[in-house]
């Protein structure tokens, strides 16, 4: 099984108008650009004030070590499992590896369904 890495700090979820808007000297955050928006996933602290829209209160975990992108189904057996308890998600993907978001009442819930699944959390 694969081993989970609790990311120790509370997360938010945004969409920001602008780039210059984000603290990139953070160090830990997630952008996202597409036609439609442009979304960033944050510490709560390094929020940036003029959010467009903003849901805090995410906390999240990522999976240890580098994933081959010959590796199928990582991602989408973690969060089977997470649905099978009524748990929503939300996935970031880096080159690297992959992170899930679960809203913060969740946290504790998702990562011992996870451990009861045989999975490591350190």
């Amino acid at each position: 099984m694969m081993e989970l890495k609790k990311i120790d700090y509370k997360l938010t979820v945004c969409k920001v108008a602008e780039v210059s808007s984000i603290d990139m000297r953070s160090d830990f955050y997630f952008i996202g650009k597409t036609d439609e928006e442009l979304s960033l996933v944050c510490k709560t602290e390094d929020t940036p004030d003029n959010t467009i829209e903003r849901d805090d209160g995410w906390r999240g975990f990522r999976i240890q070590g580098v994933l081959d992108f010959s590796l199928i189904g990582i991602l989408s057996k973690l969060s089977g499992i997470l649905a099978e308890h009524k748990i929503g998600i939300f996935a970031v993907s880096t080159y690297n590896t992959d992170y899930i978001l679960v809203k913060e009442e969740n946290y504790e819930r998702a990562l011992s369904v996870l451990t009861s699944e045989g999975y490591t959390v350190i």
